[in-house]
């Protein structure tokens, strides 16, 4: 293990970020590394506690966290990185976009400030980087098997890599006019700038893996196509389907989904030429995000770099307690309030609050009407329930409105509704232990498979996804 006394001795120590007044002027990341001699000291706060939370209950792919610690206190940064690559493919991403239910689970963090697991994971794989110890792995032996992998998000370019290094040839689809799924276009810049995904791209083509951009499986190219040409096939598509809100006046202009917003935005970062009928800009606007998550949290984000007037977050649920209540204990997910960098950026925030009307003029939206909420003290499971408050009401000036209330399911497209896919209640699709769908050798994972969830557990369904086919085809 690390230092024993080390979280004793040392206090957590977040990296530096630019102040909001000076990045907010572009799309760039403002988090900075921290020096190596503070890294070292903030692995050694590791504990020897036994049983690692951080491990076994926190990280959805079991990162070997007390592990590569103590490799990085010891200055031992090439098997680091390489305990850190036997769990996961690609840290650098989690490393920047992760919200680190690992640090939530730390021991350290029942009384104190946690380790700064994140962090130390982004540093150790850009030494990696920094050095060249990440280089092309190359299967030992080829086997002569075709997998088809559709969609090049998280599980897609987990499940890719993998089975191109158990010796199979791989083939990836991908709809859109670049690589990355929701890493390329659903995540914004100033979190992750996209030449780190580039750069892990170059690294997958130099294995074999081949890249098929704007082809819509289904449509371009048939189900029974894959079947006749594939030995195996994955859907990785993502969950896509945002989640509406059919309210009186929806068809008004100024109202969009914010998965359009943030890509037309990573779209233009790229240097695409958007037209400016278009483009979706938040300049000299009233901006209103309707849903309190991260994706709510990267329009807020987003809005203030384009310039709006004002920005209002509204969440239906009541605003969360400042510390865990006696129902969230430790280790589980706290679920107290949490203050996002696009928060700090400039935006107000609103609780307890249910849309029931979009108000426009000459067509265009411009006030929305809401219903205040009361809610039930929460019972002993943390259940509650709300009531509308009879009368009361409230009115937002809203030139923008962005939706970011999540996402319901796969899109049914062709290819699930030709192949007659199975899907559940929720419209995900159906897989058995194996993740196997309904349809032989049609195998899927990720969001496509559990609904809109974190990127860390579509990197772990990736994995799994590429193993279950690396046994069926033997």
């Amino acid at each position: 293990m690390a230092k024993a006394t080390g979280f004793l001795e040392y206090n957590r120590e977040n990296p530096q970020k630019l102040p909001p007044e000076e990045r907010i002027k572009n799309f760039k990341e403002f988090e900075i590394l921290l020096p190596e001699d503070k890294l070292i000291k903030q692995a050694a706060r590791c504990m020897d506690c036994g049983i690692p939370y951080c491990h076994s209950y926190g990280c959805p792919v079991n990162n070997r966290i007390p592990d590569w610690n103590d490799m990085v206190y010891k200055g031992h940064w090439k098997k680091a990185l390489d305990l850190l690559h036997s769990t996961i493919n690609f840290p650098e991403f989690t490393g920047r976009v992760c919200p680190a239910p690992c640090e939530k689970a730390c021991t350290l963090s029942i009384n104190i400030e946690p380790v700064t697991i994140k962090h130390i994971e982004l540093e150790i794989v850009e030494k990696g980087w920094k050095e060249g110890w990440i280089k092309p792995q190359m299967p030992v032996y080829k086997t002569g098997k075709k997998v088809a992998v559709i969609g090049s998000g998280p599980a897609g370019l987990t499940a890719a890599q993998q089975l191109i290094r158990a010796g199979h040839n791989v083939v990836v689809f991908e709809k859109s006019d670049r690589i990355g799924g929701l890493l390329r276009y659903g995540i914004p810049d100033f979190k992750l700038e996209k030449w780190v995904i580039d750069r892990r791209i170059e690294q997958m083509k130099a294995e074999g893996v081949v890249f098929e951009t704007e082809v819509n499986v289904g449509i371009d190219i048939s189900a029974n196509y894959l079947k006749r040409t594939f030995d195996a096939i994955i859907i990785a598509a993502g969950s896509t389907v945002p989640r509406d809100l059919n309210i009186p006046g929806r068809d008004l202009n100024g109202i969009h989904f914010a998965m359009e917003y943030l890509t037309l935005q990573n779209k233009i970062n790229a240097g695409d030429n958007i037209p400016e009928e278009k483009r979706i800009t938040a300049k000299d606007k009233n901006v209103v995000v309707i849903g309190g998550g991260d994706t709510g949290s990267d329009c807020v984000g987003t809005a203030r770099r384009q310039g709006a007037k004002s920005i209002t977050q509204v969440e239906i649920l009541p605003q969360p307690p400042k510390e865990r209540t006696p129902y969230n204990a430790w280790p589980t997910w706290p679920r107290i309030l949490y203050t996002s960098t696009s928060h700090e950026e400039g935006c107000e925030r609103l609780w307890s609050l249910s849309a029931k009307e979009f108000i426009g003029k000459e067509g265009k939206v411009n006030k929305i009407k809401f219903s205040k909420l009361k809610w039930t003290e929460p019972d002993k499971y943390g259940r509650s329930s709300f009531e509308e408050i009879p009368g009361e009401t409230l009115e937002l000036d809203a030139d923008l409105v962005l939706l970011a209330m999540g996402f319901l399911h796969v899109e049914h497209g062709k290819l699930v509704n030709d192949l007659n896919l199975k899907t559940d209640e929720r419209g995900n699709l159906i897989v058995d232990k194996n993740l196997m769908t309904s349809e032989n050798k049609f195998f899927a994972a990720g969001d496509s498979v559990s609904g809109a969830s974190l990127v860390v557990r579509a990197f772990n369904q990736g994995r799994r996804v590429a193993q279950a086919v690396n046994d069926y085809l033997k």
